[in-house]
């Protein structure tokens, strides 16, 4: 089955991982700006890695015949330093019009603090004002629940912010609910050890039903696994469940997301 990963960061990843995924049906991968492993001390570190995002990992994606799209921001885990923030904002626009930026992600929050939020809401500002995407990052752990609520609440100020057009991601069993109710995209995470499993993200499926709903590996640094995909594929085919269910989880809604965007194009094989 083709599929496509919503939100992977290759720029952690092996050539080989584009070969693997290539081979296990992926067509398309798109990767968020992120953290680089350590806190960058400059906006001209954000502007080599912009670089990086919109030309380099393309280029190895197409050697296997990957689309690669990327989003751009300042993530949150940097977004304590408010004044670098801004310089980073302040970048953005000058690669936004290039091929396969798909919008402002992966904003959000870390640990919910004022300067977290302050950013975030700049970032915001920005999308609005360029009728951009935006793909969302919500905190971990103990932080989730307090963070997405105030993330929900940060998007719903703004009557600018279209929830069709904003993708909430990593969300669990007690966030999904009010991610969903209020009109948003869902992704759902496949991690090995926190996040969703493949099993949990099957649980959520058949509980809310696929509309508005992703499933992603991230693939980063840490311990990620970027087949995961495939492994919820082979899941819920497991639970019995129609391929054009899983289709709609793993291929069609990225495809309609994505495709609220000029710079999305996709041609399907076939």
């Amino acid at each position: 089955m083709d599929y496509i990963d919503p939100h992977i960061h290759f720029v952690s990843r092996t050539t080989d991982d584009y070969e693997t995924l290539a081979k296990m049906g992926c067509v398309a991968v798109s990767e968020p700006a992120f953290w680089a492993g350590y806190d960058r001390g400059s906006a001209e570190g954000f502007r080599d890695y912009f670089e990086q995002l919109t030309s380099f990992e393309p280029s190895r994606a197409a050697q296997y015949s990957l689309r690669h799209y990327s989003w751009l921001c300042i993530n949150a885990k940097e977004a304590e330093n408010v004044e670098l923030s801004r310089e980073v904002i302040a970048l953005i626009p000058e690669y936004l019009d290039r091929p396969g930026v798909l919008g402002i992600g992966e904003i959000g929050l870390n640990k919910n603090t004022r300067n977290e939020a302050t950013v975030f809401l700049e970032h915001l500002d920005l999308a609005a004002r360029t009728d951009e995407l935006v793909l969302i990052h919500t905190p971990h752990l103990a932080d989730k629940l307090p963070g997405t609520r105030m993330i929900l609440d940060m998007l719903t100020s703004d009557a600018r912010i279209k929830p069709s057009r904003t993708l909430v991601d990593h969300v669990e069993e007690h966030t999904v609910r009010e991610v969903l109710e209020r009109g948003y995209w869902a992704g759902m995470t496949l991690y090995p050890t926190t996040k969703c499993t493949p099993e949990r993200a099957a649980d959520i499926v058949e509980r809310y039903g696929p509309e508005r709903l992703m499933v992603n590996s991230a693939g980063d640094w840490g311990p990620s696994k970027p087949t995961a995909v495939p492994d919820f594929i082979f899941e819920m085919r497991r639970r019995g469940h129609d391929e054009s269910l899983i289709r709609r989880v793993v291929y069609d809604n990225p495809l309609e997301f994505f495709g609220q965007c000029a710079r999305f194009e996709f041609s399907p094989r076939g």
